[in-house]
Formats: structure tokens, C-alpha cells, sequence
């Protein structure tokens, strides 16, 4: 799958070993910085602008990574198209993808550990859109909400 992943200074720490996890595992790896440790960065820099290929279907999905992750969900969703959440568990993973049709997981890098990071990633990778009559519905309404912002 081809992916884009983001953090900011504070995500840093947990994008880089997730970054090798992902290549690991055979993903095509978009990465839209931060490509070094700078404390005067900004989330949005580049959580943004992955979340604008995704939503244009440059990169399949993405993960973003701050510090409590809610920042980064916060900027991925001002960009229509993309249906980000913050995550910190396997089950949120899967869901939001399976009823939801999330395409841009957030991480907090400061809440959750690599070894759960890592999990919940790939149940989110892993999961597929249900297209269930109920979730098409609600879909279609935050899709048609997204088209009255534009």
C-alpha cells in the first residue's frame, strides 16, 4: 500500500521507527517530514499536506503524529476528503475504517508506546471500508457536509 506519514517535533520520536515498520512490511512510503528534530515546527506543515494527498488519492492513507495526537487530527480534517481520528487502540482502528471509511489515523506520540503505535497501525492498514447500507448513508451525509464547506 502506498502511505503518507507526518509528525511534527513531537511525533518525531514515533514516525521514525513506525516509518521503518511500514517499509518493512512492504509499504510505498510517502514521508512529508518532519525530516529532522526541530522544536520550532509546526503540525500542520506537514500533517496538512498529507492529508491533501490522501484526500486526493496520491497516497492510499496516512498517519500523523504530534504529541497528543489531537493537533494533528485537528489539521487532517480541515482537508475535505480526509476522514481523520485519533486512535490508541485496535479495535477504533479497524472500526473507523470498517463503518467510517477513515483513511488518516492519528497518533499521540506522548500517549501511546511503539510497540502499541505499531498494532494499532496495522489493524487500521489492515482494515477494509464495509460499504454497509448504514455507513454508505452516514458517509453520504459528512460527504455531502464536506461539499456545503467548499
Amino acid at each position: 500500500m502506498r502511505l503518507g506519514i507526518a509528525a511534527d517535533h513531537a511525533g518525531f520520536i514515533l514516525k521514525q521507527p513506525l516509518a521503518d515498520l511500514l517499509r518493512q512490511a512492504g509499504h510505498e512510503l510517502v514521508d512529508f517530514g518532519a525530516l529532522s528534530l526541530n522544536s520550532g515546527d509546526d503540525y500542520p506543515d506537514f500533517v496538512i499536506p498529507m492529508a491533501r494527498a490522501v484526500a486526493a488519492g496520491q497516497v492510499e492513507r496516512g498517519v500523523a503524529v504530534c504529541g497528543s495526537g489531537v493537533g494533528a487530527t485537528v489539521a487532517a480534517n480541515k482537508v475535505v476528503g480526509a476522514r481523520a481520528a485519533l486512535i490508541m487502540d485496535t479495535f477504533s482502528a479497524r472500526q473507523g475504517v470498517e463503518d467510517d471509511d477513515m483513511n488518516v489515523i492519528c497518533l499521540g506520540a506522548r500517549i501511546v508506546g511503539s510497540a502499541l503505535a505499531w498494532e494499532v497501525v496495522q489493524a487500521f492498514l489492515a482494515a477494509k471500508y464495509s460499504g454497509a447500507e448504514r455507513h454508505a448513508r452516514r458517509l453520504a451525509k459528512v460527504i455531502a457536509a464536506e461539499r456545503e464547506m467548499r
